[in-house]
């Protein structure tokens, strides 16, 4: 009897990531609060000895990639190494009973609010998203049928609108979700090129309305090897697609950076770059329901080096001042100081902490990873000087679904 605990004990339930599904947008490392996920140029990888199941880096993940689980004997346990080896999850080995009693190690888990900024559901309002209609097994195909540089010409940063068109093929999207693409060849290595992902920058019902398409903010990434080595795969690939090319596409991923439906909603978006997508999209759809009567308000703040790498700047300053109070900050412009998105909204301090303290604002940041900390404190600051209570107010923008990050 005595023997047959010790063998159950000894079984444990392996936290693992699936590569095929995963598109390494990195939430899941930037997530855990122990470091137990790590990553090489491949795979995103759990670490056996460090994990405890605590769960914090399955909600954020837009894919489900994270949500997976193998039942081992505890010395025979994957290692970090035979994880960046896979290309697929190993089978469950059926003569492996689940583990019956939960490790001590998981007792005192850090519970997922305790480490994540921004919610981990959406807004009660909003949609339901379809999430993984099309996988790496079984992709959708989408045609080119427009690519435009959005940045001046001269501009050192090239980004651009793409405009894919899926045809008869189902593929509903939400504003705030992603996709993945699938660029052609392989690395170095042989291996096929893995997926990365781009925020949807149309509304619901398109880039053109009532048509099966969307629109990608996409910013080519070239670095100076002297070989094009460190170019960005994905990004020159999407660059550089003409007209009738045919792209290859999964997803739609993202089931919480949604925006909401009821129409006393209001929205306080927060971008750099191409982290404006998610804005447009939303930005977009409430202007064409302008008519209905919404009474939302949308306050923007959009961040780049310079007014010609801003992309949509000349249809953002077209769009009507009693619809969207726009706000920009450019970080390179000759001759003036740096001014980041957090320095706009400090200026705009006393329009901030109104929308701060109404309970129908729903806040959205997107953009690099480092203007993360700078937007948090700039809120933080802005609701103490308000007299509110940050603490308190963040946890419930947290539970309520009305504060979304997705920084990369």
């Amino acid at each position: 009897m005595d023997a047959h605990i010790e063998t159950r004990i000894d079984i444990i339930r392996q936290h693992l990531i699936d590569p095929e599904i995963c598109i390494r947008c990195n939430t899941c490392e930037e997530t855990c609060p122990i470091d137990a996920i790590t990553h090489d140029g491949v795979n995103y990888v759990v670490n056996a000895e460090v994990c405890n199941g605590c769960m914090a880096c399955v909600p954020p993940c837009p894919t489900g990639a994270i949500d997976n689980w193998r039942n081992v004997v505890r010395s025979e346990a994957y290692s970090v190494d035979d994880q960046f080896g896979w290309e697929a999850l190993p089978a469950q080995n059926e003569e492996v009973d689940a583990p019956v009693e939960v490790p001590a190690q998981n007792e005192e888990a850090p519970v997922a609010s305790d480490t994540v900024r921004g919610s981990t559901v959406a807004p009660w309002s909003a949609a339901r998203p379809y999430v993984q209609l099309y996988t790496h097994k079984a992709p959708a195909l989408a045609t080119v049928v427009g690519n435009y540089r959005l940045t001046d010409a001269a501009a050192p940063s090239d980004i651009r609108h793409i405009v894919l068109d899926f045809g008869a093929l189902p593929f509903p999207v939400l504003e705030g979700q992603s996709i993945g693409i699938l660029p052609p060849g392989t690395s170095a290595d042989g291996r096929a090129h893995h997926v990365r992902q781009y925020s949807i920058a149309s509304p619901r019902d398109g880039e053109r309305p009532g048509y099966n398409n969307l629109s990608l903010t996409v910013k080519r990434v070239q670095r100076e090897d002297s070989n094009g080595s460190g170019n960005g795969v994905c990004s020159n690939y999407l660059c550089d697609l003409q007209k009738g090319d045919v792209v290859t596409v999964i997803g739609p991923f993202g089931n919480t950076f949604l925006m909401p439906n009821h129409p006393d909603s209001h929205l306080l978006m927060i971008c750099t770059g191409t982290g404006s997508a998610p804005m447009r999209a939303m930005t977009e759809y409430r202007r064409r329901r302008r008519a209905t009567g919404e009474t939302g308000k949308l306050m923007l703040f959009f961040g780049a080096r310079t007014r010609g790498e801003l992309p949509y700047f000349g249809p953002l300053m077209n769009l009507p001042k009693d619809f969207i109070d726009t706000n920009l900050a450019f970080s390179r412009t000759p001759g003036e100081a740096k001014r980041y998105v957090q320095d706009a909204m400090r200026e705009r301090a006393d329009d901030v902490a109104q929308l701060l303290g109404d309970g129908n604002t729903h806040v959205y940041v997107c953009g690099l990873r480092g203007m993360e900390d700078g937007v948090m404190q700039a809120l933080e600051s802005i609701a103490r000087s308000h007299g509110l209570d940050w603490p308190a107010l963040w946890e419930q923008l947290r539970r309520e679904g009305r504060l979304h990050l997705e920084t990369y």
